[in-house]
């Protein structure tokens, strides 16, 4: 099946500015981390759920296939570094999971004529406010 450990080593960290709170420090250390991870030519995975992958974090990927996770909630690049890293795993772990199967249902005769029922009704309903003809 594939090993989220193995991606996480395929995974690159970028750096950069961050803005927020921290006053002057903010503007002179690189707090933000950019978590990486090229989903198309990962070897953790096999083909199969490569493609599931891609399919389930199309809005977090662009073209090429490469997810890109950005994180500024810490003033520490190690504190965000390592929240990113959960939030990968969590990402993942969610988008591994095997969809369900749907089974198609029927609505039963009851409730069709419960339909109709409550449609008539209301129909009734809304004729009876209408101004009468003369």
């Amino acid at each position: 099946m594939g090993d989220i450990d193995l991606a996480l080593k395929e995974v690159q960290f970028q750096t950069a500015l961050s803005g927020g709170p921290g006053g002057q420090h903010v503007n002179k250390t690189e707090s933000k981390v950019i978590l990486i991870w090229d989903i198309s030519s990962s070897a953790a995975f096999s083909e199969t759920i490569r493609h599931r992958l891609l399919k389930q974090l199309a809005h977090r990927t662009n073209a090429e296939g490469v997810l890109k996770l950005s994180v500024t909630k810490s003033r520490s690049q190690h504190q965000n570094k390592k929240i990113a890293k959960q939030t990968f795993k969590i990402l993942l772990e969610k988008a591994l999971q095997k969809p369900k199967k749907r089974i198609k249902t029927k609505p039963s005769r009851s409730a069709k004529l419960k339909r109709l029922q409550k449609k008539k009704q209301h129909s009734d309903k809304k004729q009876l406010r209408k101004k009468p003809k003369l």
